[in-house]
């Protein structure tokens, strides 16, 4: 079996699909494809049809790099109103050698969400926090190890249900089944985490176009979000007010030319436009970086607001990540506001070097994360289509971290 995987966000901005194949535990971009999305405010699909021939486009685009339909993902549900709840579930080990088998994790996590959820709420996934194996705590992985008696402590993790079935709904009308539902917070958390986030409090801040996501999570574990609706659309609004221009030659003038901080910015460049009213002019590349470092420092100010909501305590660790912090000198403003305890998201993947697709990423090592801990094998496409892939480049990241599965194993999901 070759483990294949897809993952899709679906932004306001633009939508995503990643395919990925796990391979000698390093996972290898197959194929990526981004379009604009239409029909979709702030995450949330406002328009279904307009939204589901949004999302058909990616799939077209993957299915002619890759020769093969895409019929199951992972997908991005909005975390609009989430809820972190922390579950215990606990169960005997009956099997006749003692052992705790993939199985048995399974079944404790089962459990551990079976709660009554809050009235119009649904499961999306659920964090594991730990186990217990008889009397040792803090177990991160059980199976294999003797025991009469095993306990887990997890997040389970619910949105109200029009975030779910939304997007389920425009993907069933593709004919694309949903085998497991994140969070972009989950997702980012999985594509950036290591040891100092897995021992620590650490927050997480997404730039998106129209809002920004704040998550504190507590060794790696997502507890709390926020959303400001604020975001890197806000800067070309700025942008195409004060030249006069339009959104998409503020969108050219904020990626190709401004800086995010004036530390290095030129007074002797200019970038010549031709503004609505048909007249060129010539834009200096000092100023047009003071526009867009004063909107990122309220942006990033009002984000270090809400973090101080969100804890009282100290916040060692916060990484910054969203399309937006890819521009050139954006970690200068990020100190400014955050001081060194700030560090930018870096995706590392041949064929993937945009913070945007943090999120589909981490998803993809979210899913894997949860096979292994219930030591399961999955893989999205059939063997019809493993041998359409066969003779493809393997092997660019390593995986590594905690992380859930959905679906496809018959949980989370309620009739």
């Amino acid at each position: 079996m070759r483990h294949i995987y897809a993952s899709l966000d679906i932004g306001t901005y633009s939508i995503k699909l990643i395919v990925c194949e796990l391979y000698k535990n390093k996972l290898n971009l197959l194929a990526e494809a981004q379009t604009p999305s239409i029909g979709i405010k702030r995450g949330l699909i406002t328009d279904g049809t307009a939204a589901r021939n949004s999302i058909a486009k990616v799939f077209d685009e993957i299915e002619s790099m890759l020769g093969i339909r895409i019929r199951k993902v992972v997908v991005t549900i909005p975390s609009y109103q989430a809820d972190f709840t922390v579950v215990k579930g606990s169960l005997d080990i009956e099997n006749e050698k003692g052992i705790i088998t993939g199985e048995d994790v399974k079944n404790v996590l089962n459990k551990a969400i079976a709660i009554q959820k809050p009235l119009n709420m649904e499961v999306v996934t659920d964090l594991p926090i730990d186990f217990k194996v008889d009397d040792k705590t803090g177990v991160k992985d059980p199976k294999g190890l003797p025991a009469n008696h095993l306990e887990a402590r997890s997040v389970l993790v619910t949105v109200p249900k029009k975030n779910l079935y939304s997007v389920v709904s425009v993907l069933e009308n593709l004919e694309v089944e949903v085998v497991e539902a994140s969070l972009n917070e989950i997702g980012d958390m999985a594509a950036f985490k290591n040891e100092q986030i897995s021992e620590n409090v650490s927050a997480l801040i997404n730039i998106g176009y129209e809002t920004t996501h704040i998550s504190l999570y507590n060794k790696g574990i997502l507890i709390k979000t926020a959303t400001l609706p604020l975001g890197s659309e806000n800067i070309d609004n700025d942008l195409a007010y004060i030249y006069k221009v339009t959104r998409k030659t503020a969108q050219v003038i904020k990626e190709k030319f401004a800086l995010a901080h004036k530390r290095n910015a030129s007074v002797n460049d200019f970038y010549e436009i031709t503004n609505t009213m048909d007249e060129k002019i010539k834009v200096n590349q000092f100023e047009a970086t003071e526009i867009v470092m004063a909107r990122l420092e309220e942006l990033l100010s009002l984000a270090k607001k809400e973090l101080t909501s969100l804890t009282s305590g100290d916040i060692p660790y916060i990484i910054i990540t969203g399309g937006a912090s890819n521009q050139a000198d954006f970690e200068y403003i990020a100190n400014d506001v955050f001081g060194k305890r700030v560090v930018l998201g870096n995706v590392k993947m041949l064929g993937i070097r945009s913070n945007a697709y943090s999120s589909a990423l981490g998803n993809v090592i979210h899913l894997i994360n949860r096979l292994r801990l219930t030591g399961t094998e999955y893989t999205m496409v059939n063997e019809n289509d493993e041998e359409e892939l066969d003779g493809r480049g393997r092997g660019v990241l390593n995986i590594s971290g905690d992380s859930m599965l959905g679906k496809v194993f018959g949980y989370f999901w309620s009739e």
